[in-house]
């Protein structure tokens, strides 16, 4: 009975150990993303739209639009949208920069995001990009970015959408449930890697 006791007090500190590491890293996952900004000055060859909000898409026009590189690549557009619908509702915005915008309709997720940006890059010969998305899911962005185009300059813009009513404490649930959940997906991007080398040497 004294050696199941003494396991189950080890596997408890266990557990609260992974626990802070995890909270800790959640603080830092949150802090390291808050303090990316965009520098709207540095012009880039291309533009490239997470799809996810009208702020994001909203954002790549009105940089595309201030001369900020020659086309807009939107990545992960449904396949059931084309140009004209998507770009119809931003206006007189939405038509100056019609000529030079492609959509993407491959990506389902944020890998599928850097590999279908990365193959239209290469096809545009194009050498560096900014990458527009929201700025809690900037740093996964970067991650799956750099992994698929090491050779290109990536500028992050992250766009700030998550409005919370100080006032109103339970609204912060979903806010706080979005930004957990991309901790937690990061974090599975981060080890992929790591875990795909561990299942390929398991079936050796």
């Amino acid at each position: 009975m004294h050696r199941l006791w003494r396991s189950l007090r080890r596997l408890g500190y266990l557990a609260l150990a992974g626990l802070v590491l995890w909270l800790g890293g959640l603080a830092l996952f949150v802090a390291s993303s808050l303090s990316i900004h965009g520098d709207p000055s540095i012009a880039t060859d291309a533009i490239v739209v997470l799809t996810g909000g009208r702020l994001r898409l909203e954002t790549g026009l009105q940089l595309f639009v201030a001369g900020r590189a020659k086309k807009l690549f939107v990545s992960g557009v449904n396949q059931r949208v084309d140009r004209s619908e998507l770009l119809r509702k931003f206006g007189p915005v939405g038509e100056r920069a019609a000529c030079c915008i492609v959509l993407g309709h491959e990506a389902d997720n944020t890998f599928g995001n850097a590999r279908e940006t990365a193959n239209w890059m290469q096809e545009e010969g194009y050498r560096s990009l900014r990458l527009v998305t929201s700025w809690y899911h900037m740093r996964r962005g970067l991650l799956e970015f750099g992994r698929a185009m090491p050779q290109v300059t990536i500028i992050a813009d992250p766009v700030f959408v998550l409005h919370i009513d100080s006032e109103r404490w339970w609204s912060w649930h979903g806010p706080l449930v979005l930004i957990v959940s991309e901790y937690d997906k990061y974090l599975g991007a981060w080890m992929r890697p790591a875990l795909g080398s561990i299942a390929e040497g398991a079936w050796r």
